[in-house]
């Protein structure tokens, strides 16, 4: 017997504060206007996508000290942005990161159990910590809690937030207008928690919302990360999109979660997928490279540079070779608020393997980062990239994928009008929503008959 074939789930990232957004494209619109926000949720609905995904920007990235034009600057509030999507959406889920060492957990249990009401039950959290005391610095903690504090600290605000969540069971509201009765249980609300990193007790002033909690999103890959999503995440955001390094995190993070009481449906994992199209392959590929030249100028490359470098090359050419100069790995970083820095760790190693290869394929700086830099993961025609993403996902590489477009808002629409009918023809995407909250979309149950099936299994 042949194996059912897997429905893909499919979200799009709306990208800004983010080298890879051209926004120099005379095609680009504004990343703070609302009418962008409106125009790219609209075009994922329209596509009967899951969900749309919001980052977050805590802090604008400096290099040497002065916040440069190689990102998108600035983003409105996560909240506010979402709130406005679900009076403009009907069906699409709304997920945002927010932090969990900067907040507190009755504020933002609170915010998303608002926003679960007023969008019909299509709330979803990323949950992420941060990383770096140059954020912190914004925050009255100033960013002191080292790796494995933050994740004690993330695991407890979690938990926090789903004890306030719980503190209403849905059945409390009587609202009988002739007994003039509203509540029936006085109790309604009530918590109490006392922690390690949390002392709190009182009244959750939000009933249970149409989800019971919203949809849980972890974005971590460190072995904390990965231990975090499969003891309470419903998703989780990785950025393995190759089919081997995707099928290798796939089976990892699965295999975890019969350790925490849990089936391999109960999470889901997403991986970020960028993506160029064309009518033919060849033409998608020319596009493709087009496109890499876009996102990385001149001034890109050598600021790329300097995050191995750690040192002022603003003097070299970016069309020249790379500098003879070795790395500086002696003081503090030039580049601050990229977590990317982090994904050198000798710098000195990786100087050598650049100039090997900048030699060998006679690259110039320019030609080093373009082709050492995130490539677009699925390039081709319409044909080619559905069948692509299907592969993937009959393979066990990942549930499905969040599309992050380089062009803001209309990237998304090229993908939703021709690659989303391919989809639905291989019967393995919806051709309409079955259901009316973001649980219903990505096959997940409600809290409570999670809970309910799991007790009925340990008896």
């Amino acid at each position: 017997m042949s194996k059912p074939l897997k429905q893909i789930h499919l979200a799009a990232h709306f990208p800004g504060v983010n080298n890879t957004t051209v926004w120099s494209d005379p095609a680009a619109g504004s990343h703070i206007e609302f009418d962008s926000f409106a125009h790219f949720a609209r075009t994922a609905e329209r596509a009967k996508f899951d969900f749309l995904f919001l980052a977050e920007g805590l802090r604008l990235r400096e290099q040497g000290g002065q916040i440069y034009d190689l990102d998108v600057v600035g983003r409105p509030d996560t909240f506010t942005v979402l709130a406005a999507l679900a009076a403009v959406t009907d069906r699409l889920g709304l997920a945002g990161t927010i932090n969990s060492t900067f907040n507190e957990p009755y504020e933002v249990a609170r915010q998303f159990a608002s926003l679960d009401h007023l969008s019909g039950g299509r709330s979803a959290w990323n949950v992420v910590t941060s990383w770096d005391a140059f954020t912190g610095e914004n925050f009255r903690r100033g960013g002191f809690l080292p790796q494995q504090e933050r994740y004690s600290r993330a695991k407890e605000f979690l938990a926090t937030a789903n004890e306030l969540f719980d503190s209403w069971h849905g059945d409390e509201i009587l609202a009988d207008q002739a007994a003039g009765t509203f509540l029936r249980d006085a109790q309604a609300g009530a918590f109490v928690h006392q922690g390690r990193h949390f002392d709190i007790h009182g009244r959750f002033n939000v009933p249970r919302s149409p989800q019971g909690r919203p949809v849980i999103f972890q974005a971590g890959d460190s072995e904390e990360g990965r231990e975090f999503a499969a003891a309470g995440a419903d998703a989780i955001f990785s950025r393995h999109a190759t089919l081997q390094a995707g099928q290798a995190f796939y089976t990892d993070v699965k295999r975890r979660l019969a350790a925490h009481g849990r089936r391999r449906d109960e999470l889901l994992i997403l991986p970020a997928a960028t993506f160029v199209l064309g009518d033919t392959d060849a033409e998608a590929e020319e596009l493709a490279h087009e496109v890499r030249r876009q996102q990385v100028s001149g001034a890109t490359a050598l600021k790329h540079l300097e995050f191995v470098w750690n040192r002022d090359l603003s003097a070299y050419d970016p069309e020249g070779p790379l500098p003879e100069i070795d790395p500086n790995v002696d003081e503090e970083h030039i580049s601050r608020g990229r977590a990317q820095v982090r994904m050198y760790r000798d710098p000195l190693a990786t100087a050598r393997e650049w100039r090997e290869l900048a030699e060998a394929n006679k690259w110039s700086i320019r030609d080093l980062i373009i082709n050492t830099g995130n490539r677009q993961t699925f390039v081709g025609s319409p044909a080619t990239v559905a069948r692509t993403i299907d592969e993937f996902v009959q393979a066990d590489a990942s549930d499905g994928f969040i599309l992050v477009p380089h062009i803001t808002p209309g990237g998304l629409d090229v993908f939703a009008d021709t690659v989303v009918p391919l989809l639905q023809e291989r019967g393995v995407f919806r051709a309409d929503y079955e259901g009316t909250t973001l649980r219903d979309h990505l096959g997940l149950a409600h809290p409570d008959a999670a809970r309910a099936e799991r007790r009925r299994v340990a008896s």
